[in-house]
């Protein structure tokens, strides 16, 4: 071997040892808050609470499937995507099989950083990509509101991602590359019911998640935002939201729409949206006032081929 190859080689086996050891640093689950974060543990206000459960559509997901109480939040419905299968965990006061035994920090740390108790990273089919925008008051609120719904024992059965996101650290990767934590892609203008529904519409109710395409890696292409997208369980295609295809409707159209699920044209939403409506029609009157004036301000973007 020439003088010159070992230490070479040794240089490379260094080089790659330290950015391998820069890569595993950068991709670990560092939660946004410390254990006390004062922001989040002051008492919040169940009542309002409810509103930011309702508005966030979490029985969606979280309800134990097979039941019909939507307060019953035991997880475990299958989600399928072409990511994988994903199962909503048991978010109920339950102390060992559920988020008893969390704080508001820790709720906090979920939904603005996507990191969980156990420090590891959360897939994002659980859109903390939205929810990160949230404000610390609706936490502490929903903090308080899960607190008095009923415990229900049972964890659920684990996640089926796939191949590429079979080990969770690669998450940290994919933040890496498409997740700014604490931002939100609410465009205010000073009217508090318009910016009120960008609140609602861009983090809470996290609308862009399923009316939007995504990339191969999973990620929303901002130049599809609101413009319809092939539903994320493959059951259809979830429409475009923007002026485009949504110029005919007003604002009361919208307003409707959101508490009964009747469309202008006489029809009815369905799929996950009716889920999604069953939540809006128990909200204020005048949040739903606020998103359909968010919704009516979105700018024409061509709708995307199933």
């Amino acid at each position: 071997m020439r003088a010159w190859v070992k230490p070479a080689l040794v240089a490379l086996v260094a080089a790659a040892a330290v950015a391998a050891a820069g890569l595993w640093r950068v991709t670990a689950a560092v939660p946004p808050f410390s254990h006390p974060d004062s922001r989040y543990e002051a008492p919040g206000d169940a009542a309002r609470g409810k509103i930011v459960f309702d508005a966030g559509d979490c029985a969606s997901c979280h309800a134990t499937p097979g039941q019909p109480d939507r307060l019953k939040l035991g997880g475990g419905i299958a989600l399928a995507s072409p990511f994988g299968t994903f199962r909503p965990p048991n978010i109920s006061p339950d102390p060992v099989d559920g988020i008893g035994a969390w704080s508001a920090t820790d709720l906090a740390n979920a939904l603005i950083g996507g990191v969980s108790p156990e420090l590891e990273h959360y897939y994002p089919a659980f859109p903390y990509t939205s929810y990160t925008g949230m404000n610390a008051g609706d936490i502490r609120d929903l903090f308080a509101y899960l607190k008095t719904l009923p415990k229900v024992s049972g964890k659920v059965p684990p996640h089926d991602p796939a191949l590429l996101f079979r080990l969770r650290r690669s998450v940290g990767f994919w933040k890496l590359l498409f997740f700014q934590e604490g931002s939100s892609a609410a465009a205010t203008t000073g009217d508090p019911v318009h910016d009120r529904g960008a609140y609602l519409v861009e983090s809470v109710s996290h609308c862009a998640e399923c009316h939007s395409t995504r990339n191969a890696f999973g990620a929303i292409k901002p130049s599809t935002r609101f413009a319809g997208a092939v539903d994320p369980q493959g059951t259809g295609f979830v429409p475009n939201i923007t002026q485009e295809r949504l110029a005919g409707w007003t604002e009361q159209d919208i307003v409707t729409m959101l508490t009964t699920g009747e469309t202008p044209n006489h029809g009815r939403v369905g799929s996950s949206m009716s889920d999604v409506v069953t939540n809006t029609a128990q909200l204020p009157e005048s949040d739903r006032v606020a998103i359909a004036r968010y919704i009516k301000s979105l700018p024409p973007q061509a709708t995307q081929k199933p």
